[in-house]
């Protein structure tokens, strides 16, 4: 038992690793959202306005051959101001700051209005 309860040690570190690993998988990022007219993205795919996707911020997007980046695919839940959404990684966006994502319209009419053009999110993977 640990100190003195009917904890034991071996749960006890289990419940420290499963806390620290539940944290890391939760990771919350914070910034704006904007949106693009999709083409030929980063990730070497071709998409249109209507899919559900986003070019991830530079920053977070990483370097190196972009067709083989580990972010190309990842799913991303985001939160706007009007609703949530969840989009496919697909292009790497060179001007959005470190948090942020550029949206296709379809996704961020899901979050916002097209008119607002730039808003606050924040999101997390999926």
């Amino acid at each position: 038992h640990f100190l003195g309860t009917n904890i034991t040690m071996k749960s006890f570190l289990l419940s420290i690793v499963s806390f620290f690993l539940l944290i890391g998988i939760a990771q919350c990022f914070s910034g704006d959202a904007t949106y693009y007219a999709p083409g030929l993205g980063a990730c070497g795919w071709n998409n249109n306005g209507q899919q559900l996707i986003a070019a991830l911020n530079a920053a977070q997007f990483g370097g190196g051959n972009p067709n083989n980046n580990p972010n190309c695919g990842k799913r991303a839940n985001v939160r706007g101001p009007h609703g949530s959404v969840t989009v496919e990684i697909v292009d790497k966006c060179p001007s959005c700051g470190y948090g942020s994502l550029d949206l296709s319209p379809a996704a961020f009419s899901r979050i916002a209005d097209l008119s607002q053009g730039r808003v606050p999110i924040t999101w997390e993977w999926a």
